[in-house]
């Protein structure tokens, strides 16, 4: 711990109260975001993007302050602890990425952004690319815009990278991208021709989205979600917002399918359980804050697939599933835990794919948006190169846009977002590894529905961190060594010819 210096605790204090009212404004604007997706009549847009732009500009302001560049320069030769130097470090890197963006630009980009998520809402469900055509090509050139604005000298494809993952360079990611479709696709390929039949109708039938929802509170209150600061409502696109003291998580039902939206369900349970194991005594500063967009997604996808997808969890939640759907009564453990990690050889939708081919979903769209963003491909080319990467890929083409293109939300606020899936997916991997090998016998917990030591040794771990440390420096901490996909290939290689007898 550093001496205490009048002058750092005065300069640091200041920045502190700065940083807490500009972190309760884009707080707000969560909110009013969350209300958006969940419960603001359709007619509300052209007043919401107004709302939202006014408060993104608001905090755009406070955090472009001359008065902040002042601070961080008092500070930058002072001697700082290591909590108050990550917060400098933290604080620094969001006011050198904004002070040369203009006002304007974010005015226009965050009004665009909440016109583009109501029209990719009504071009999904009408099937029509073209309605959401032009704020798709309008966000591009906001965001390279404000890319260039950010560093000139680098690519904006780069720059908006970086926004979610800061301290984990793009070039990592493809490596890890190419080890993957090494590994994958010969894998995908042995299941599609050898792989022995499963029992994947073990679940088929018609579902009320009543009892739908009934069953994922079931699986969220089995799991130990708190509802106190938290609560389950549908979207239509599954997503968590919140903070440390209210993180809500949204879900979708199927007519024809409760695994989905069971599984998506405990994908958001994984998000909130980072959220609300943040500390609440750091709210509002960086400590108090996700790392990145890649080790959020490691928690969802980690819940999801390492705990919601293992024949352990099923043999503890199968009975309450044919409590609610009594006519799976002769489902087995071994035919449940089939059905759910079936890979699926003709699927559209990328939230609804198996652990395999849902990475080439991921590759397909960053593709695609590196070409889109780039200038190599035009906004209209979108819908035919999709479909043609879906065939290469996949091996299926989609007969509709909202099945293709349109089906992701995210598109209709930011780019170079989706390969943080991929990283949380691989980071998932080496976290439960880990797990193995510190707690005693994590499977029998998941077993016994024993989640607390799992979530303490996330929360400990990672979770109470907040960006106290960096990306590579956190996963370090948390693994032993840095970032790699080799954990992530022997488990779905173990796991897969296992089920599918390879």
């Amino acid at each position: 711990m550093a001496t205490a210096d009048p002058e750092t605790d005065g300069a640091y204090a200041e920045l502190l109260d700065r940083v807490k009212r500009i972190e309760n404004v884009g707080n707000a604007a969560g909110v009013l975001y969350w209300d958006q997706q969940v419960k603001m009549p359709e007619g509300g847009t052209p007043a919401r993007s107004k709302q939202l732009s006014a408060l993104q500009t608001v905090r755009h302001d406070l955090l472009t302050d001359e008065a902040v560049g002042d601070l961080l320069a008092d500070l930058e030769s002072q001697d700082l602890d290591d909590e108050q130097a990550a917060v400098v470090r933290e604080v620094r890197r969001q006011y050198e990425r904004e002070v040369e963006v203009p006002g304007d630009l974010v005015k226009e980009l965050s009004e665009t952004i909440s016109e583009a998520q109501q029209a990719w809402r009504e071009a999904k469900e009408e099937d029509e690319f073209e309605t959401f055509e032009p704020y798709l090509d309008r966000l591009r050139e906001l965001h390279v815009e404000r890319a260039e604005y950010v560093d000139a000298e680098k690519d904006p494809y780069e720059v908006m990278f970086e926004e979610g993952e800061p301290y984990l360079p793009l070039s990592t990611v493809e490596r890890i991208f190419d080890e993957l479709r090494e590994g994958l696709v010969p894998l995908i390929e042995d299941v599609q021709e050898n792989g022995a039949d499963i029992a994947d109708d073990a679940f088929a039938g018609e579902f009320d989205p009543e009892d739908q929802e009934a069953l994922c509170r079931d699986a969220l209150d089995l799991l130990g979600y708190d509802w106190d600061r938290g609560r389950l409502d549908t979207a239509p696109h599954p997503f968590m917002s919140g903070t440390q003291f209210d993180a809500r998580i949204t879900t979708r039902f199927h007519e024809t399918d409760f695994v989905d939206p069971l599984t998506a369900t405990i994908h958001e349970f994984g998000h909130a359980t980072y959220q609300l194991g943040l500390r609440d005594d750091a709210y509002g500063t960086p400590l108090g804050d996700y790392r990145s967009s890649g080790i959020h997604e490691s928690q969802s996808r980690f819940w999801e697939n390492h705990v919601g997808r293992t024949k352990a969890f099923w043999e503890r939640f199968l009975p309450t599933v044919k409590e609610r759907f009594p006519e799976f009564e002769d489902v087995t453990v071994d035919e449940a835990y089939e059905a759910v990690n079936q890979v699926f050889t003709d699927n559209l939708i990328r939230v609804e794919a198996d652990e395999l081919t849902y990475h080439m979903h991921i590759i397909l769209r960053s593709e695609i948006e590196q070409e889109f963003v780039g200038g190599d491909l035009d906004v209209s080319e979108i819908p035919g190169r999709w479909n043609e990467l879906m065939d290469e890929y996949l091996g299926v083409v989609p007969e509709t846009d909202a099945e293709g293109c349109l089906q992701d939300i995210h598109w209709s606020s930011r780019f170079a977002g989706f390969q943080n899936y991929t990283v949380g997916s691989v980071f998932a991997a080496q976290l439960w590894a880990t797990i193995e090998e510190e707690l005693d016998d994590p499977e029998a917990m998941i077993r016994e529905g024993n989640f607390g030591p799992i979530r303490e040794w996330l929360t400990e771990n990672v979770h109470c961190h907040g960006q106290r440390y960096t990306t590579d420096e956190l996963i370090e901490r948390a693994t032993g060594e840095p970032l790699t996909a080799e954990y992530f290939l022997d488990y779905v290689t173990e796991k897969y010819e296992a089920i599918y007898d390879l």
